[in-house]
């Protein structure tokens, strides 16, 4: 208000993480844009089409439709510059529809994927997508995260490609984030913030279904970009120990890491937590800058090294000494020579 004369209001508008996931494809979601993916994958079970219908029946699997108003003027050069945009983010394609005529049915309907299904599901799709003549509606199936990242970021490029964005400044509190999140590689759950966040529920509910339970953690976005974050933190000994277990953290290695903390919660914590805010990201959003880089004091390279103190430096051998460090080459590798 003070600096640029915007005012964004004394309440924010609250979602829930599920929903902003649902809705927008991302946690960060820029209310600006007001695209949306709608859910199709019950529509999609039965068709003959697997690239549809494998994801619908497939409990990781999402099937989304996200109407593009007036998206009917894409050439075919556009749309295929768009492929290729998704697939940065792990989709195989962009299956899309355009609709001529409605009122026609699937005559009224242009796309080389109409024929995987019948009138009454594209009836229904594009009735779920809000679809009118003249629209495009593009289509993602596949992995839910997948399809959450790629058509999400389709969403947002599309929204400021075709100047659809409505109003400047669309702050967000996002709630309800789930507690963990389950690494396939790993094969074990990992926090989504940090192991300190309380979770919503009991220890027992916990242990019993820690992939659905969710954190007392917010978010709070600003036109895509977090601005800031924070939660409301354990403060139970019993508690902080279960989600150690859940993480695979052994209570030998819990003592010897948090061994501090888990004692302190002992004698008594009162209830806390707190936020932090990213005030570089916000004078990057109010400077109308594209890269954080361009507001901040002390910015490092790509190659996270930095200009003003020449960083990362020469460490000479007696500094390493001193320090107790130790470099090894590389088994066959021969040393560089100066």
């Amino acid at each position: 208000k003070d600096i640029i004369d915007v005012d964004l209001g004394a309440q924010f508008p609250v979602i829930s993480y599920q929903e902003a996931m649902r809705r927008y494809g991302s946690d960060r979601p820029d209310l600006r844009v007001p695209l949306e993916l709608v859910d199709i994958a019950d529509e999609m079970k039965d068709v003959d089409f697997k690239v549809f219908s494998g994801p619908a029946n497939d409990p990781d699997g999402r099937v989304v439709a996200m109407r593009l108003p007036n998206g009917g003027d894409l050439s075919r050069k556009d749309i295929d510059e768009l492929t290729k945009f998704v697939a940065i983010y792990g989709a195989k394609g962009l299956a899309y529809i355009k609709v001529n005529d409605l009122a026609a049915g699937i005559e009224g309907l242009q796309s080389p994927i109409v024929k995987f299904a019948p009138d009454t599901v594209w009836a229904k799709v594009m009735e779920k997508a809000g679809a009118q003549n003249g629209d495009l509606i593009f289509f993602g199936a596949d992995k839910t995260a997948i399809v959450n990242e790629a058509l999400g970021a389709l969403r947002v490029k599309l929204g400021i490609d075709r100047n659809l964005l409505e109003g400047e400044w669309k702050p967000v509190w996002v709630v309800d984030f789930p507690m963990f999140a389950w690494d396939e590689k790993a094969k074990r759950f990992s926090a989504i913030h940090h192991p300190f966040t309380a979770p919503s529920c009991s220890s027992e509910e916990l242990v019993a279904n820690p992939g659905q339970a969710l954190s007392r953690a917010y978010d709070l976005v600003l036109n895509g970009t977090e601005v800031g974050g924070g939660s409301i933190r354990i403060n139970r000994t019993a508690m902080q120990q279960t989600v150690f277990d859940i993480l695979g953290i052994g209570h030998e290695e819990a003592r010897e890491k948090f061994g501090f903390l888990l004692d302190a919660l002992k004698y008594g914590a009162p209830p806390h937590g707190g936020i932090a805010f990213g005030l570089d990201r916000l004078v990057m959003l109010m400077t109308g800058s594209h890269s954080i880089r361009d507001v901040i004091a002390f910015p490092k390279t790509q190659t996270a090294a930095c200009p003003l103190f020449n960083a990362p430096a020469f460490v000479s051998e007696e500094q390493l000494k001193e320090l107790g460090i130790k470099l090894r080459k590389p088994a066959g590798k021969e040393e560089k020579q100066d």
